[in-house]
């Protein structure tokens, strides 16, 4: 397998045209950003409610672990029968497994924060809306991003099934390879997921140090 994947990734017309891994990798990444965004939509402004308010935290740990337990290949299968062929079949099922990590690296950062800097912001007469955005967020943000980092992760990851349902993407070269018992294909898609993953980790890691306290400290 190895052999022929190293041949297929040497090949220079295999990374351009139509079906190349220029398209393929561009497809992928635009199917994960859409998903993660469609669960910033959702997660985002619910992990900010419950985590200032404190209300709902029973219905936000059995959300998550309902969305957690889904099977995305099964999830999808069943909308494709439900929704017919197209994105949005596959685009939901992908929002539902970004939304868990997104929605608790927001409240678990929003909830986290000092009561008594929140406190200190309320008595300097701040609204609840100045101290969301103020005090609150810019305290949580690592989490928050933490949050995001995993979503993305478990989107890259899973978007290969956006090819079972004839949509492209890096699954395509899986899908196609196990259908003509090519395996260095699939081990082409296998390798290019994982580094386009392990890429995406990496500056979300950076962006993440960026981003701590310790160095915000630091520049203060």
């Amino acid at each position: 397998m190895i052999p022929d994947m190293l041949t297929y990734l040497g090949t220079a017309a295999n990374w351009i045209g139509e079906g190349g891994i220029v398209l393929r990798l561009g497809e992928h990444l635009w199917y994960s950003l859409l998903a993660v965004l469609a669960a910033l939509v959702v997660a985002f402004p619910l992990g900010l409610f419950i985590g200032h308010t404190g209300r709902g935290k029973l219905v936000l740990v059995s959300l998550s672990n309902v969305l957690r337990a889904l099977p995305s290949l099964g999830i999808m299968t069943l909308l494709v029968l439900l929704m017919g062929l197209g994105l949005f079949p596959p685009l939901l099922a992908l929002t539902l497994i970004a939304i868990p990590p997104i929605l608790a690296g927001v409240y678990a950062g929003v909830a986290n924060v000092d009561p008594l800097v929140v406190d200190s912001a309320r008595a300097m007469g701040m609204k609840d809306s100045r101290i969301i955005l103020q005090v609150e967020l810019p305290l949580a943000l690592p989490l928050v991003l933490g949050g995001l980092r995993g979503a993305l992760l478990q989107v890259i990851a899973t978007a290969t099934i956006a090819a079972y349902v004839n949509l492209g993407g890096l699954g395509r070269y899986i899908f196609d390879g196990l259908a003509l018992y090519d395996y260095g294909q699939v081990m082409v898609g296998a390798v290019l997921v994982t580094g386009l993953a392990l890429l995406v980790d990496g500056l979300m890691a950076l962006v993440l140090r960026w981003v701590s306290p310790a160095r915000r400290a630091m520049a203060v």
